[in-house]
Parts: structure tokens; C-alpha cells; sequence
């Protein structure tokens, strides 16, 4: 009956995933069919269990720990929300005077490398190819500079807890903490986006072209307290790490509380103006990624009826038998995160080893942060980021893939190396591990 069950399980997840991974042709939105999955998923689970209150019980826990996540999602989007609708970012936009191509294609991908670290890689393509629509009025320039604002935001959202999805996820379930991950991930980081940023610059003609006359600016201006919305905004994604660390309450309290601020701040510098109320929370509340997070939902809910039918515990067993060494298997997941997107793969790999084997910041659980994270740039279907540039640029898969794949896997590679050069792993022991793959196979 357990085997009926594993591979209904199984059929139903593939099935599901196919549809995410083929919204576009299909027409159907991901987030409907993320949830239906989950849904299925648990119903076929409750079929199979001992009995139904077992999967009722493992349901609760797979959904309290989603939970968790969801609230933390939704209160960093409001705030930055909240700090978009207040024109906060032009500080950041307003700062870059150079005119040069080469130096502001450096100025760019550092700018959002360390955006990206505080926000999250989508946020930061959205603020910084908006940016380069003000800056830079040549189509193909810019096209090549939003590929390293792809580049650059998932490798600074990597190196972070709150600068990705998927290292959000780790924080808060307590397989990285925020100083060692920041520690073991900010060279390799760096490294994965200076690589690429170093190799295009020297090879690409696009930054060989005489600097445009003018850059066509904004004419927006900053809404009222909007610096003041900007500090208190972003104090309060900071503030989440140290607020768990003063508490040991879960980040997503901390998140609650830094909005909780800012709604009373922005409700208070506000008052009695009828027409700033697109600058209060509601409002953001209204134009925040309800359907992202609705996808979130139903993908980790999926991932857990997996967990909870052992489904992930045997694919673990196996990938540990066939694939020698941590490494390996953290480099693997960062080229299937190319192709799928990274969040399932994550929650997966969550579920397939837990943190007795492997404890808290351990080689496994920083590299997957980084693997997943940076591996995502080397097609643009591969991160939310890229996915976000592609649609507002135009930029087309294959475009993408002969201009700026080869860079991204370059900086991937040495990214790795440098987390094994960093931590004084043995490079000798992949290469032996590497050589040992053809006897395996």
C-alpha cells in the first residue's frame, strides 16, 4: 500500500510541477496549480496513512512551519512596498552620476549585489532595471546591463537570510544562522558576480560605446517623509536577525514587529490627508505579490506531503549512495536551480536531510544557500529575477543564453571554489570525488 501510495504521490508532484514549469504555453497560472497540487497531494497522503488523523497531524506541522514563511514574505514585501510607494529608492538611483558604460556596468552590479542582500533578488531587478530605463536609452546596453543586475541579485541575495527566498527558508527552519552564513557566503558571493562582471566587461562591445548625451531622469518626486520611510524600512528588515538573536522568538515575529512600526509611522505622518492614502499600509497590502506567495504556499505544502510519506528520505538515501560528497550533490541542485525553480528544490532537499546528520551551518546547508541562489543566473528562466528582467526588458531565452549564460557559469564555478578555497576544504578531495563518478556510474 506504501508503494501504491509513494508513487501516486510521485506521479501527482511531476504532473504538478510540468504545469508550473509550462504556464506560459498551458495558460494556466502557477500559483492555482501549485495549490491544487498541494491539495491532491495531502488527500492521496490521508488515503494511504495508518490512519487519517496521522496525516492530519503531520498536515499541521508541514503547515505551521509554511506558515512561518508566509508571514515573514508578506511582511518584507508591505515594507518595501510601503518604501516604493514613498519614492525611497531614488536615493539609491539619484547616487549614480557616472556617464561612462564600463564603470556604470561595474556601478550597477555592485549597487544591486549589496540591494540585494538587504531586499531580495526580485525586488532589487525590479528597482535597478527601472533604473536603467532612466539611465540608459540604448535597448541592447541596456539589455546586457539588466543581465548583471540578474547576475548580481542572486548572487547578493545568497549571502544573506533575508536576501532570498530560499536562504529565508533555511534561516527560518534553522539549517543556516545569520552570521555564519554571511561569513562562509559573502567571498563566494562576490566572487560568482565579479567573474562574470570581469569577463563581460573585457570581451563585450556593448561597453565599448561612447557614453549617451543625457539619461532621461525621472521627473517623480520623493513623497513626503519619504527618507524617513526609507530608514525605518529598512531598519526593520535589518532589525529581523538581531530581533531573533535579543528573543529567540522565529524571524517572522521580528518581521511582524518591524511593520507593525511602520504601519503606525506612515498612519501618523499621514493623518487627516486624504490624499496619501496610497501611502499607507492597506494600499501596499493591495499591490503586494498575493499570487507569489499563494505559489510559496502551495509548493512547500507539497514538498511536506513528500516529507511525510518518506518519499524524500529515500531519494536522500539514494543520491547519498550515487553521488560522493556534499559538494557534489549542492553543486547538482545548483544546475537543476537553472532550470527549476529554486524554492521546490530547496524545500526538497529541507526534507531529504535533516539536521541531525547534517547540524546548523554545516558545508551542505551553506553551499545548497549559495548553489541554489547563484545557480538560477545561467538561464533566465532559472530565478525569479531573471524572469522579472525577461519580461520587462524583452529579453528572450535565447538571447540570454548566448550572451551571458557562459559568463554566469563562470562566476558559478569559481564561486564554488572559492567557498572550498575560503573554509580550507581539500580541492583535491572534489577532484578525487569527481574522478570517482565514471566507477560509480
Amino acid at each position: 500500500m506504501a508503494a501504491v501510495q509513494n508513487l501516486a504521490l510521485v506521479i501527482v508532484f511531476v504532473a504538478g510541477y510540468a504545469g508550473i514549469v509550462f504556464e506560459e504555453s498551458l495558460a494556466f497560472n502557477k500559483s492555482g496549480v501549485g495549490l491544487l497540487m498541494a491539495v491532491t497531494l495531502w488527500v492521496i497522503r490521508s488515503l494511504g496513512a495508518d490512519s487519517p488523523d496521522v496525516a492530519a497531524e503531520e498536515l499541521s506541522k508541514s503547515s505551521e512551519e509554511v506558515s512561518e514563511l508566509v508571514f515573514f514574505l508578506l511582511g518584507a514585501m508591505t515594507i518595501v512596498e510601503l518604501v516604493d510607494a514613498h519614492q525611497g529608492f531614488k536615493l539609491v538611483t539619484d547616487s549614480i552620476s557616472t556617464r561612462n558604460p564600463r564603470t556604470l556596468f561595474w556601478v550597477i552590479g555592485i549597487i544591486t549585489f549589496f540591494l540585494s542582500s538587504i531586499l531580495d533578488n526580485l525586488t532589487s531587478t525590479i528597482v535597478m532595471v527601472s533604473l536603467l530605463r532612466k539611465l540608459v536609452p540604448d535597448p541592447e546596453q541596456r539589455k546586457l546591463l539588466g543581465a548583471v543586475v540578474v547576475i548580481a541579485a542572486n548572487a547578493g541575495g545568497a549571502w544573506t537570510p533575508i536576501g532570498d527566498v530560499t536562504t529565508t527558508m533555511l534561516w527560518i527552519h534553522g539549517q543556516i544562522s545569520t552570521v555564519k552564513t554571511m561569513q562562509g557566503l559573502f567571498i563566494p558571493s562576490a566572487v560568482s558576480l565579479a567573474v562574470p562582471l570581469l569577463l563581460m566587461s573585457v570581451s563585450s562591445e556593448e561597453f565599448r560605446k561612447e557614453a549617451p548625451p543625457e539619461p532621461v531622469m525621472s521627473s517623480e518626486q520623493m513623497a513626503p517623509r519619504g527618507k524617513l520611510v526609507l530608514a525605518v524600512g529598512v531598519g526593520a528588515l535589518l532589525f529581523v536577525p538581531v530581533f531573533k538573536a535579543l528573543t529567540g522568538l522565529p524571524p517572522y515575529v521580528g518581521m511582524l514587529f518591524g511593520l507593525g512600526v511602520l504601519w503606525i509611522l506612515t498612519d501618523a505622518i499621514h493623518y487627516g490627508d486624504e490624499n496619501r492614502q496610497k501611502l499607507k499600509v492597506p494600499q501596499a497590502l493591495s499591490r503586494i505579490d498575493t499570487q507569489g506567495v499563494l505559489f510559496f504556499l502551495g509548493i512547500l505544502l507539497s514538498v511536506g506531503s513528500l516529507q511525510s510519506a518518506g518519499v524524500l528520505q529515500d531519494l536522500a538515501t539514494f543520491l547519498n549512495s550515487h553521488i560522493p560528497g556534499v559538494e557534489l550533490i549542492a553543486t547538482a541542485i545548483g544546475f537543476a536551480s537553472a532550470i527549476i525553480d529554486n524554492v521546490p528544490l530547496v524545500a526538497a532537499t529541507m526534507g531529504m536531510y535533516d539536521v541531525s546528520s547534517y547540524p546548523m551551518d554545516s558545508e551542505l546547508w551553506q553551499l545548497i544557500a549559495f548553489c541554489a541562489g547563484t545557480g538560477g543566473s545561467m538561464l533566465i528562466i532559472g530565478s525569479a529575477a531573471g524572469v522579472a528582467f525577461m519580461g520587462m526588458e524583452k529579453a528572450d531565452f535565447f538571447w540570454y543564453f548566448k550572451k551571458v549564460s557562459g559568463y554566469a557559469l563562470a562566476g558559478y564555478v569559481a564561486g564554488i571554489a572559492a567557498y572550498l578555497a575560503v573554509n580550507h576544504q581539500p580541492v583535491a578531495m572534489l577532484s578525487s570525488a569527481i574522478q570517482d563518478v565514471p566507477a560509480i556510474m
